[in-house]
This record gives C-alpha cells, sequence and structure tokens, in this order.
C-alpha cells in the first residue's frame, strides 16, 4: 500500500485504491499501536515476574515442537531471559512509536519464535497477537503521537490509510466470528459442556457461587457465548450500536476474566475491539472527559491527479490473500470429518475458544522386533507435568513423542522399535475411551496435514451433567 492518499485515473482499480488509501484521522490507529505495545511489554515482563520463563522453555528437558518446526532449538537459559527482557524492551517501544519499524518487527519474530518452541504453550491470543505484530509491520503507525513524529518531523501526518483500519478489522472480527461458529456444537449448545464442568467447580466464589452450580445457567451462559461471538463484531461495525456493544465486550470479557484462568486474553480482545471505532474516537473521548465539544477531525488532504501507487495492484492482491486465508484457514477441520475437538485435526489456529475440557493418560508400549520384549516407557520420562497433561489427549503430540521414543530406543539397540500407545481420554465428562488404536505402530506413521486413520472414532456417548459440586479452595 501507501502511506498518502492519491486520487487515480478512473477505473475499477482506481475507485479501489480510493477507498482503501482514503485518510482517516490517525488518533484511532496511534492509540492502538500504544495499547498493543503495553499488553506486549506487560505480558512479557509478567512472564520473567511469575517464573513461567523458567517454567516453559528452561526446565523442560523435551520439547514438543511444531510439525515442521523441528528444527527450531531453544536457548540457553541466559539466553531465553535475555529474550523476554528484549521483548519488553521493544513492546515500549512500539507502545511509545520510539524506532517503531525495527521494534514491531524484532517483536514479532521475538514472541513468535517462543510460541513455536513447544506445542503445549499454545494459546489462541497468542496466535493472535503474533498475526497483529504481523499486520502491524506493514503499516505506517509511528507517523502520528509517537516519538518518531516528533524526531522526525518530515514524517509527521494526522491522518493513515483507511487499509490499515480495514485490515485489523478483518482479523479481529475473524476471531470472533469463528469463535461463535465454533460454538454451534451439541456439546455446547445441547448439553452446557465444558462450561457446566467448570462453573460448577467454582461454587467457592463470593456472591455467584451457589449459582455457577445450576444447570441453567451453564446453558444461559452458552448461548449467551454463542450469540455474542456471532453478533458482537456487527454491532461494533454500527455507529448506532458501536459504544452499547463495546460496553457488552467489557463485561464479557471482564466476566470470564473472573471466572477462568484465561491470562492475557481478556485484555487482547479488549483492546483489539477498539479497531471497530471511528479514527478520531481518541480526540473525541478526550474532549468528553474535559467536558468540550467534540474536536473537529483534521483537515484531510484533497486528493490531485496522480497515477495509481507503484505496484498497488499486486499489493491489494497480497492483502487478498491474507484475508482470504484467514477467513479459509480456520474451516478446513472440515475436510478431516469426525469430531475436531477429538481427533484435533485442524483445531489449532482456527479460534475454538474454551470448548473441550479433555483429560487422558498416555502409555507407550515399546516392542523389540528381535526378540519380542515390551517395555513400558510413561511420557514423564521426558515431559514435565504441565507438558504431560496438555499432551496427553492430542494426538499428533501423542505421535510426535512417539517418534522421539522410536529413535532413543534404534541409537540405543541399533534396531528401529514398534511403538504403540495406550490413550485413554475423556472429553467434555464422557466416560474415557482410547483416542488412539492401540494396534498401530506409531514409529512407522509418518506426521503431517493427511487424515489420522490411526485416531479412533469419538465415543458416541454424551457429555455428563453435573450437579453443583462441594469444592473449596485447599
Amino acid at each position: 500500500m501507501t502511506e498518502r492518499a492519491e486520487a487515480v485515473p478512473p477505473g475499477r482499480l482506481a475507485r479501489l485504491a480510493s477507498l482503501l488509501l482514503r485518510p482517516e484521522d490517525a488518533a484511532a490507529l496511534a492509540a492502538f499501536r500504544c495499547c498493543f505495545g503495553v499488553l506486549g511489554c506487560v505480558s512479557a515482563l509478567r512472564f520473567l515476574a511469575y517464573g513461567w520463563v523458567d517454567e516453559l522453555f528452561v526446565k523442560p528437558r523435551f520439547f514438543l515442537s511444531y510439525w515442521g518446526f523441528d528444527w527450531l532449538a531453544p536457548l540457553s537459559a541466559r539466553g531465553i531471559h535475555a529474550l523476554f527482557v528484549a521483548l519488553a524492551v521493544v513492546s515500549a517501544c512500539v507502545a511509545v512509536g520510539f524506532l517503531y519499524r525495527a521494534a514491531i518487527v524484532l517483536f514479532l519474530l521475538g514472541f513468535t519464535y517462543v510460541q513455536l518452541l513447544d506445542v503445549t504453550n499454545y494459546l489462541n491470543h497468542y496466535y493472535l497477537v503474533s498475526l497483529l505484530a504481523l499486520l502491524l509491520s506493514f503499516m505506517p503507525l509511528h507517523r502520528a503521537y509517537s516519538v518518531d513524529a516528533w524526531l522526525f518531523p518530515r514524517q509527521r501526518t494526522a491522518t493513515l490509510p483507511a487499509w490499515c483500519t480495514y485490515l485489523l478489522r478483518v482479523q479481529v472480527g475473524a476471531v470472533y466470528f469463528f469463535a461463535g461458529l465454533a460454538k454451534v456444537n451439541s456439546d455446547w449448545l445441547l448439553h452446557a459442556q465444558p462450561l457446566n464442568i467448570w462453573l460448577s467447580s467454582r461454587t467457592y466464589l463470593p456472591i455467584v457461587g451457589p449459582l455457577l452450580g445450576e444447570r441453567w445457567v451453564a446453558f444461559a451462559m452458552s448461548w449467551a457465548g454463542c450469540l455474542f461471538d456471532l453478533t458482537v463484531v456487527a454491532f461494533l461495525l454500527i455507529p448506532r450500536t458501536r459504544v452499547a456493544a463495546y460496553a457488552v465486550v467489557l463485561l464479557f470479557h471482564a466476566a470470564t476474566k473472573f471466572l477462568f484462568p484465561i491470562g492475557m486474553f481478556p485484555a487482547i480482545m479488549v483492546v483489539a475491539a477498539l479497531v471497530f471505532f471511528s479514527p478520531g474516537w481518541p480526540r473525541n473521548l478526550g474532549h468528553f472527559l474535559r467536558r468540550r465539544a467534540p474536536a473537529p477531525a483534521p483537515a484531510l488532504p484533497a486528493p490531485a491527479a496522480a497515477p495509481l501507487p507503484r505496484l498497488f495492484g499486486a499489493r491489494v492482491a497480497v492483502a487478498a490473500c491474507y484475508c482470504a486465508f484467514q477467513l479459509l484457514w480456520p474451516l478446513r477441520t472440515h475436510l478431516y470429518g469426525g469430531n475436531v475437538l477429538w481427533h484435533e485435526q485442524g483445531f489449532r489456529f482456527s479460534w475454538r475458544v474454551m470448548l473441550r475440557e479433555k483429560n487422558g493418560s498416555v502409555t507407550y508400549l515399546v516392542t523389540d522386533p528381535r526378540t519380542g520384549r515390551t517395555q513400558e516407557v510413561p511420557p514423564r520420562k521426558y515431559l514435565n507435568g504441565r507438558q504431560e497433561r496438555d499432551f496427553s489427549t492430542q494426538p499428533d503430540l501423542i505421535l510426535r513423542l512417539a517418534h522421539q521414543i522410536a529413535r532413543d530406543f534404534e541409537a540405543r539397540e541399533g534396531v528401529r522399535p514398534i511403538v504403540r500407545a495406550h490413550a485413554p481420554v475423556s472429553l467434555n465428562g464422557r466416560p474415557a475411551d482410547l483416542l488412539i488404536d492401540p494396534t498401530v505402530d506409531l514409529a512407522s506413521i509418518s506426521d503431517g496435514l493427511a487424515k489420522a486413520t490411526w485416531i479412533r472414532p469419538v465415543p458416541t456417548a454424551p457429555p455428563i451433567h453435573l450437579e453443583s459440586l462441594a469444592w473449596h479452595r485447599p
């Protein structure tokens, strides 16, 4: 794209250019940049202060890498701590707009690196932060209300092109829409699971605790959550309903933060929803708080006759491909069939938020093909407790560790073993059933994007319904 608006010759591409390059008040995007940087800085400092850097990236003996990223090596203890300090610093630079271009790219690379180290660390909002950082890397958000604009007056501008706002809206809108679409399933709507399980374990909470054990509350919250995700973007886009919709956003995410341990996700989504407000909202809010009349919008430059910006069509095509990917990639699980909450093929990176309560255990049976002798290998030989809890319900991670066990056995004994897994799993309160075909040699199965025929079908039993639990803090 380009950083300044230009009038172009008539034609379809010209009309598109006039829409995407239309200058808009830079205040909203500058506020978003600042909030995004602050959240990044706070998040990095939290990891350091709470010891999560050591817990997640130093103490593990083995990392369950993403498919295709086995080459990514973890840093030393000193190196990973230095990286999080650097993330806090560059996030602060993004917030104030100091050396913005370098800071946002460094943040993108560093943050994405730490998230790719171990699949058991995956959270939807980490993925969202990486995507937003990627988009911000291409946006000239340092040209207004920033240290860069103060240091380099020639770059300063009161407006930014409309395409910046449009791209951010597509990205944030996709999160809400697909989160709502994923909730249109029988477990969520007809059985109120997993909310019934989670709420029943929180009856100790003051005031609301006794209500949380009631089944009707779980059903009401399940349906409300689905409707919220499916409709909130539309209400945020309509000027007349925008403020009320944002108030609901605040209440919704405050409630989820109070009820569930979901980290920075509520704060990130509250900030992300700001992209749906008008470009001059920070200026208008400031005048409202000071009880002054709304400030007039900055004068927009009058377009002058000019050719299309260089490579404009190619840039539009790249942006269109990005948007198409964000709208199609979450749907890929439908190509696999079955219940994605069980087989999890296409589950990650598709905005399936808080949809499953899975518990399981895994025991590997390793057979020497020369002697037929079988030995049990527990995952704890490789994983810590946190990793084992997350890994034990995810088939691709069970396969990944089976390959490592096979490699270690072969290096030690000189022969490739047969590796099978006994992996009972419970989904949303159902009785535990085997997730993996126990007769399949996982060492001979290749990892990839193909449908995994070695995963057993989802159990047909419906989820259980819990009554109020007498559960208290230890």
